[in-house]
């Protein structure tokens, strides 16, 4: 028994991303495409969703300029895919406070949105120091940080302190201090709502960019599996690979339940399809009584 569908969205992409920084130590080895995408989650009468992307306009747009950003749409286009519209949003779980994941807010009106404290302060500490170590603000549209505060002023806002249970039925938040960025955190999802579920689903945010990251090479070292963590950590590498085996043992192992939103090969293991607009929309699970929004497809094989 299923209570959520989920679906990965892409709202835009950069096609030739380095890979680089992509897998930590990948120098040299060229470019793939970098999807830039959102996570909805919906059933027992809520939409939520797992980050937000970016509005292609003022900061943000030079920033999806800079960094090659095509084809961007607005979360009206693209929710429309899954017969959603930004208003029915209820709930928005903020993995990290990058530009991609945090800067579109004003776009969900009637959504209470979650995100860990340490990851708001530490962005404010981080604006506060001298330009020499703007390094740190990879990524960071400051007047993010600013709508957050105007979430909070309007009482929109949770900023939790570590983990939180239960925050809707049979869904947990997570925190991976000090990794990809101060405070990032990564959503469970229950499916079956029990507390030993064995239908979780791990929406992972920026912890993990590719399955490269939770597969590694297999041709570097003797053992089937290593680690490999992604290449932008405004924390530690050592951070990140704790992260992922903490998210790993969640899933007992079972790699395919972590989902990487930026992974194009999602497509090879998820039923999806492209839009007339260009952008894949990629189907993790269904509820009980949902519809596929892929066309005709079967689930059984990905609970």
């Amino acid at each position: 028994m299923a209570s959520y569908s989920i679906w990965v969205l892409e709202y835009s992409a950069v096609e030739n991303y380095h890979k680089s920084g992509i897998v930590y130590g990948a120098h040299n080895q060229g470019f793939k495409k970098l999807p830039y995408c959102y996570v909805v989650i919906k059933g027992g009468g809520h939409v939520a969703m797992v980050d937000v992307g970016y509005n292609h306009k003022d900061y943000g747009k030079h920033l999806g300029d800079k960094f090659g950003v095509t084809n961007w749409h607005p979360p009206r286009d693209v929710l429309a895919e899954v017969g959603l519209k930004p208003e029915d949003v209820d709930t928005v779980f903020v993995t990290h406070a990058h530009f991609d994941h945090f800067g579109n807010v004003e776009d969900f009106p009637n959504a209470h949105f979650y995100i860990q404290e340490r990851e708001i302060a530490k962005w404010i500490w981080a604006m506060s120091l001298p330009e020499r170590m703007r390094w740190l603000m990879t990524a960071m549209d400051p007047s993010d940080i600013l709508r957050g505060v105007d979430l909070a002023k309007e009482g929109r806002l949770t900023c939790v302190d570590g983990a939180m249970e239960e925050v809707l039925p049979g869904i947990d938040l997570h925190p991976a201090y000090d990794t990809h960025t101060f405070g990032c955190m990564w959503v469970e999802v229950r499916n079956d709502g029990t507390a030993q579920s064995a239908d979780r689903w791990i929406l992972a945010g920026d912890l993990i960019y590719d399955f490269a990251n939770l597969e590694g090479d297999g041709d570097a070292v003797d053992v089937e599996t290593i680690y490999t963590p992604v290449g932008l950590a405004v924390g530690s590498q050592t951070n990140l690979l704790l992260a992922t085996e903490e998210m790993m043992k969640h899933v007992d192992y079972e790699s395919r339940r972590i989902i990487p939103i930026h992974e194009e090969r999602l497509k090879d293991t998820f039923p999806s399809r492209i839009s007339d607009k260009s952008l894949r929309i990629t189907e993790i699970c269904l509820a009980d009584g949902e519809t596929t929004k892929v066309g005709s497809s079967t689930h059984s094989s990905f609970r």
